[in-house]
């Protein structure tokens, strides 16, 4: 299995919450594989809100391959889409990560970015090692929500935030 290496890649975590900022800011295209077509999934919820929020949503599952998702074409392969990839977001088991972190470097994809409760850490050496961008166990809808607002979209109240007890 061959690591290809950006020219000049410089090696970075964004473990902090800035880089994680930072990242949103400057990436719009979001290759999301394991994007399930079942509205009840947080991969469908999450690509929803992303969409919704102006990132170009790209579906990629080999299930639904050919088909029409969110009004996209769905890919069987991150190395089938036919255009520049910013973020690859996996919705997969943290044992497929390195095999997706491979596919992510061979695309040219600028961010690995794993799920909440998808963890990886040869994935994650492999894809700072190419000089992408990494972050496991997060959740990108709940990043951008919380970065920009949003949470509301989840069913939470998010008026004025307070302490006090409202009386009456």
């Amino acid at each position: 299995m061959s690591h290809a290496v950006r020219p000049n890649a410089t090696i970075r975590a964004p473990s902090g919450a800035l880089e994680r900022l930072r990242i949103l800011q400057e990436n719009r295209s979001i290759a999301m594989v394991g994007l399930s077509a079942d509205p009840m999934r947080p991969s469908h919820f999450a690509a929803i809100y992303m969409q919704s929020e102006g990132y170009d949503i790209i579906p990629v599952n080999p299930r639904y391959a050919g088909q029409k998702l969110l009004g996209q074409t769905v890919y069987a392969s991150l190395e089938e889409i036919p255009h520049p990839v910013d973020i690859v977001d996996v919705f997969r088991k943290s044992s497929e990560t390195p095999a997706v972190a491979q596919s992510a470097i061979d695309i040219g994809a600028r961010v690995l970015w794993l799920q909440l409760g998808v963890e990886n850490e040869e994935a994650g050496r492999m894809a700072r090692a190419a000089g992408l961008d990494f972050v496991e166990d997060r959740c990108v809808k709940i990043e951008h929500a919380r970065f920009f607002g949003g949470l509301n979209l989840v069913g939470m109240n998010t008026g004025v935030v307070t302490a006090r007890r409202k009386i009456g």
